[in-house]
């Protein structure tokens, strides 16, 4: 399979976007072409190589006829369908394309059909967009695999006025997007990069396993105390075999952990059962030593990158802590299902996991073992072995 991995060292635009894929070797002059055919006034693509930091990236620069105009979705998706793009180069323009009408009528209050583009609604993040598009469609990529995004801090001057980073449809659009800290002042990620991100991502995570083929840098306009670049790889990776679709996946997660030293075990109990309830994969706790000897324990909480900031918040009001460090983490999770044994004494709830090799295992719900074990008055450990032994008794099916 063919993949793209994105690395977000300095945050995504449009621009850095489709620098990066023209260096990577997309046809400049076939993205120019299936611009062309929007019908935008005199938009002209420029190439350069330039230096940041140190670094040389390609910089592409959009040169257009002055224009005024406010766009409507519609509009531009009748722009996209007019063209003589393909149809796979359609589809991932018009999904970028929605996934910035959505953020921005989020933000004010609006619909999808009323809402107007102000900045990716002019000519040069047009081009930007469709242009991406066309690059990642002419390279061959099946799959785009994104690292954290950084987006900078600070302020930034758009149509609306003055306004915080991530600006407001940036936010909207890195919902559920795990977020990388960047002590930089800037914008680091525009909506037209976020965009581009929330529409064609299909992986968060550290560089996978792939040969590397080709790699391109595209530069952004800014200079910051970093280089300013995207860098874009390009490779094979074996793909997932078709015959096997309880295969593990991979997953994204992000860890949160504090120390505490001065709570009680009642109230360390209750954040944890906040937790579980508010979505956290796992929860543990860890004795651990701390300052003057003091005994300790090590909260650590496994999140969805969507839920992180609502744990995160449940932790400092359900603990005495000052402090929670984040990490980001890569899981591989193997398939399952629910699967129920019969037993002497009833039935007994539990799960069936797909191993790598192909084989199988299963494990009794906990809480299902319990009620058994209480209404028959036996030892837990008798309800759990009798699950266990019901599950090989059978002919064990194949899922």
């Amino acid at each position: 399979m063919r993949i793209a991995y994105l690395d977000c060292a300095s945050g995504i635009s449009g621009d850095m976007t489709l620098g990066a894929l023209v260096d990577a070797g997309a046809d400049l002059a076939a993205i120019q072409a299936g611009i062309d055919s929007l019908g935008l006034p005199g938009c002209r693509l420029v190439i350069s190589e330039v230096k940041k930091r140190g670094f040389r990236a390609t910089q592409i620069t959009i040169e257009h006829e002055p224009e005024h105009k406010h766009r409507h979705l519609h509009h531009i998706t009748a722009m996209i369908d007019g063209s003589v793009l393909t149809a796979r180069q359609k589809d991932q323009a018009k999904r970028i394309f929605q996934k910035l009408a959505e953020a921005e009528a989020k933000v004010h209050g609006s619909t999808i059909e009323k809402v107007h583009f102000h900045e990716v609604g002019a000519v040069d993040s047009i081009a930007d967009i469709v242009g991406a598009a066309i690059g990642f469609d002419l390279l061959g990529v099946e799959r785009v695999i994104c690292s954290p995004v950084p987006t900078g801090r600070g302020f930034v001057e758009i149509a609306h006025g003055r306004c915080s980073i991530p600006a407001p449809a940036t936010g909207e659009l890195l919902r559920g997007v795990p977020v990388a800290e960047l002590d930089v002042e800037g914008e680091l990620t525009t909506p037209t990069g976020a965009a581009i991100v929330a529409a064609l991502v299909n992986e968060f995570g550290p560089l996978p396993s792939m040969t590397v083929e080709r790699i391109g840098y595209g530069a952004g306009q800014k200079d910051f105390p970093q280089p300013n670049i995207l860098r874009v790889l390009v490779g094979e990776t074996a793909a997932k075999p078709q015959a096997a679709p309880h295969a593990p996946t991979r997953e994204s997660l992000v860890l949160l952990e504090t120390n505490v030293d001065n709570a009680s075990a009642e109230i360390v109990g209750h954040a944890v059962d906040r937790l579980w309830a508010a979505g956290a994969r796992d929860v543990s706790l860890m004795p651990i030593q701390m300052k003057k000897c003091r005994p300790g324990v090590l909260v650590s909480v496994q999140s969805r990158p969507g839920d992180a900031d609502q744990l995160e918040a449940i932790m400092f009001v359900e603990l005495p802590t000052l402090g929670v460090r984040r990490a980001m983490l890569t899981r591989t999770a193997l398939a399952r299902r629910p699967h129920e044994v019969k037993t002497q004494w009833g039935a007994i709830a539990g799960k069936i996991a797909s191993l790598p090799d192909g084989s199988q295992r299963f494990t009794p719900e906990y809480e299902s073992c319990r009620q058994v074990a209480e209404q028959f008055g036996v030892p837990l450990a008798d309800v759990m072995s009798a699950a266990h032994e019901a599950y090989r008794a059978t002919d064990r099916p194949d899922l």
